[in-house]
Order: structure tokens, then sequence, then C-alpha cells
């Protein structure tokens, strides 16, 4: 029997699909549908194609593949005219008849980026995450071997893997594009089970703390730091973002607990290694200076000197902000130890840089040079 060009999976994967949890739409040829579908597609004129379409969703509304693939073929051609809210709309359709079918999912998810609706990209992708890693996973049928069940999921799998790969990558994307930090770590948290293992599983974490930081949830904040790190003990932006929250937490021990993490990002960053790019040197830079801003508040603030000093050299054309940060330290530490002359010299220059260091730096040199003029 001949199938038609939108059956798109032969019949045995529709038995396939009942166990991977994997959804593809098939119309066997020769049926009324396959027929209408055929003289659709021969149709020239769109709006007459448009029309027909229409048609054949009510002639054939007790058919749910039939109406699937119709309302996705009506969303395709929304989306060409540039209809996209249409587009949308009539995608959904389609995803009620056949809700894990990958290839609807991801013509969603396009639609959605864009509208530029993270939300509904978000929804599209992890339901495809989700029905992705679902495959294999169901009850073998009976009759079927091991085997066979094992090699028909691995090709599934790989079959779908392109589609996975999109789904993933629109998810990671909506995250990023986020503005909004609660909105941003709800998406976190429905990305991570829809794809275990990311390969942006360390951006995603960054994302993660720095929602929680805006969010000041301190103790989620640390909870997901610490939950990143025992999955992946080197991962620098948890390093880093515990080092931080520690270091600037006022209960008891914290700033103890700031310096290991701060440590052991030094570590893993291997700044000062003749590879070393510009993320490492960053990273190794904010954990030198986080490194001696928990020795200044621990009162070693000769230990702190050499810290920020080493963050100064490795964040100069690096990165303005933390550059100005470990600038204000360092002039904040010899003022301490009343060495005036390299004080004035390291806040002169963080003066100099916009941002938010600007104004304390400002307001300590003026310090320092009426200490300076007051001892002279």
């Amino acid at each position: 029997m001949r199938h038609s060009r939108w059956a798109l999976i032969l019949p045995f994967v529709i038995l396939l699909s009942a166990y991977a949890q994997v959804e593809h739409i098939s119309i066997a040829a020769g049926t009324p549908e396959d027929q209408a579908l055929t003289a659709i597609s021969n149709e020239q004129d769109q709006q007459k194609k448009l029309s027909m379409y229409q048609d054949f969703l009510q002639k054939f509304a007790s058919n749910p593949a039939a109406v699937a693939y119709a309302n996705w073929q009506v969303s395709q051609f929304y989306q060409n005219a540039g209809d996209l809210q249409k587009a949308l709309e009539y995608g959904d359709k389609a995803l009620a008849g056949s809700p894990r079918n990958l290839d609807i999912l991801v013509s969603q998810a396009g639609i959605a980026q864009l509208l530029k609706d993270n939300a509904k990209v978000m929804d599209y992708a992890t339901r495809g995450g989700d029905a992705y890693n679902s495959i294999g996973k169901q009850a073998k049928p009976d009759g079927m071997s091991d085997q066979d069940f094992a090699s028909r999921a691995e090709d599934e799998k790989n079959a779908s893997k392109n589609s996975y790969d999109f789904l993933e990558a629109a998810a990671f994307n909506a995250i990023a594009a986020e503005p909004d930090a609660k909105a941003r770590m709800s998406y976190i948290e429905r990305f991570t089970p829809a794809f275990p293992s990311s390969r942006f599983q360390d951006q995603v974490a960054s994302y993660a703390m720095m929602s929680l930081s805006e969010l000041k949830d301190t103790p989620r904040l640390i909870a997901y730091g610490e939950k990143t790190l025992a999955a992946n003990p080197n991962s620098l932006p948890a390093l880093l973002l515990l080092a931080g929250t520690y270091v600037d937490d006022s209960a008891p021990g914290s700033v103890a607990k700031a310096i290991p993490y701060a440590q052991k990002a030094i570590e893993v960053a291997k700044a000062d290694a003749p590879d070393a790019d510009r993320s490492r040197k960053v990273s190794g830079g904010a954990a030198h200076s986080t490194l001696g801003y928990a020795y200044m508040k621990q009162d070693k603030t000769a230990a702190a000197i050499p810290e920020l000093k080493t963050a100064a050299e490795l964040l100069k054309g690096q990165d303005d902000q933390q550059f100005a940060i470990a600038l204000y330290r360092l002039g904040f530490a010899y003022a301490k130890l009343n060495k005036i002359a390299d004080a004035r010299e390291a806040l002169t220059e963080a003066a100099k840089i916009s941002g938010p260091v600007q104004q304390p730096a400002q307001d300590l040199l003026a310090k320092v040079n009426a200490a300076r003029t007051k001892g002279k």
C-alpha cells in the first residue's frame, strides 16, 4: 500500500509511539482523508487551500489524527502569512489532538519565539523535553523482545534528537531573555527536569542563583548552590555565588564559610594559566576579590591585600565593574593599614569607572585625601 507524503511515519511507528510516548501523525494511503489531502496539496491558490482545509476539518472531525494534521497545516499557513496569533491558535488545536508530537511542539515553540512569548516557549519546550525523556520508559508491549524494544526506543531517540536539541535551546533562550526574576526562576524549575544533564546546565545554574539573589531569597539560593555543587563540584557560577552570598551575609560564621568557596573557585578557574580566557580571568579575579574581602572582614587586612591586588590585575581590561569593586576594596584595605599613598592610587582609579562603585570610591577617596592633608 502506498503511503501519502503526509503519512509521516510508517504504521509500525504508531505502535512505537504507544510505548515511547512520542506521537506521530500517520494517515493511511487511499483513505478519503488521504484523497482529500492530495487534492488540497495540488491546489496552488493559497486562499482556496485554506478554505479546503477548513472544509476538511469539518468533514473529518471524528478522525483525531486527520484533524491534528489539518490544524497544524493551517497553523503553518497563518505563520507564513505573518498572522502569528492565528498560527499559535491553530497549532494549539493540533496539539490538542496530538499533545506529545515533537514536530508540532517545535513548530509552536518557534512561533512563540517570534512572538517573544517566553512563557509559551517554556510550555512547548518542556512538554517536548518530557516527551523525549519518556521514550523507552513505558511497559514493553506483549510479544516484543527486550532487544527490539530497546532498539526501537533508541531509533526513536535518534530520530527525535534534533527536535529535542531545538527545544532545549529555545527553553534556555527564554530563561536568558526573561527580565522578571520570579518568572525566570519558575522557568528554570521547569527546565531542569525536562532537560536533565543539559548542555546549558552551568549557565542555567548561574541564572538560577542570579534570580534568587535578585529575589533576596538567601536560604533558597544557598540550597540551590549546594545542590548544583553536589552534581558538579567544579561549577564556577555556584562557587562564586555561594562565596559572594556568604561574605555579604551578616549571620555569625558566614564569612568563614565564604572562604573555602572562594579558594575552590580560584583553583577551578586557573586564571593565571597561559591559556586562561576572559571568562576564567573574570571568575578568578572575582574569587580573589571575594577572598580578600572575607579576610578584611576577619580583620586580616595584611592577608587581604595580595588577594585584592591579584584580583585587580586579573580584572583590569576584562570586567570594569568587578575591577572597580576590587580597587575599592584594595583602597579600603590600604587605608586601614594607613598606607595613604597606595590607598589614594587605588581609589583614584576606581573613582573614574562609571557604575555603582564610583560614588563610594569618590567618598572614600575624599576621606583618604583629608587624612593625607591632616597628616601633613
